[in-house]
This record gives C-alpha cells, structure tokens and sequence, in this order.
C-alpha cells in the first residue's frame, strides 16, 4: 500500500479521537502482512495511566482480528512536527512486526517521514 494513502488512513480516523484532556488527537492506521488495514485513535482517560495511545489501539483491533504480522504503521496528529510513536507503542509495534517494519511518522499538513522500527527501537524486547 502506498505510504501517503495509509497516512491519509491514519490522518481520516483522529477525528474520533477521545482526547478532552490533553486535547491533542492522534490517529494510527496498521497495515497488516495480509493487505488489511487497522485503524485507530488515542482515547484518553481520567485515570492516565489507563489512557491508551492511537497506534496500540490499531494494533489491538488487528490482533483481535487475528493479525499477528504488521508490515506497517502510519500516525497522524494536529501537530506542525512529526509524530513518532511513544516507547511502549514501539515495543507493542515490535511484538508483531519487526526491523524491517516501515513506520510513517506525518504531520497536520500530511508531510512525512519513513523509519524502519529498527531504526526507531533499537535492541528490543523480542519473542521468547
């Protein structure tokens, strides 16, 4: 699938984003190994520790789905900078992808750039 239609995937969704509280709207959408799509948004919480990020969620939906190879994410929030996804969410990302996984990081104006996972996580935790 070609990068800037999986961006647009992601930047579409975070208009269903919950974020009352940092009010920044984040979208997320997995390609999966198969050619399925996944998509996801932040949703927030009162507790925030029990808030859950954009890209945890598109890779949730997809596990639950019965995905458990992803070839690549795309994320999308209202920010002039690109959005990298936060720690947990690349250890989540490599849990079902790997080095090779492409990880486009765009802006509000859908700019992007590309990494692989590798790049963007070294050495990490990997399957037992």
């Amino acid at each position: 699938m070609d990068d800037r239609k999986l961006l647009a995937m992601a930047e579409d969704i975070k208009k269903n984003s919950y974020s009352p509280y940092s009010k920044f709207r984040v979208g997320a959408a997995v390609l999966a190994k198969s050619g399925k799509v996944f998509t996801g948004v932040n949703i927030e919480n009162a507790s925030f520790g029990a808030t859950v990020c954009a890209e945890r969620t598109a890779v949730f939906k997809a596990v639950s789905e019965g995905e458990r190879e992803i070839a690549a994410v795309a994320i999308s929030s209202d920010s002039d900078e690109y959005t990298f996804p936060c720690g947990i969410c690349r250890q989540v990302l490599r849990e079902f992808g790997d080095d090779d996984t492409k990880v486009i990081c765009g802006n509000k104006n859908g700019e992007f750039t590309v990494f692989r996972l590798g790049e963007l996580l070294p050495n990490a935790f990997f399957k037992f």
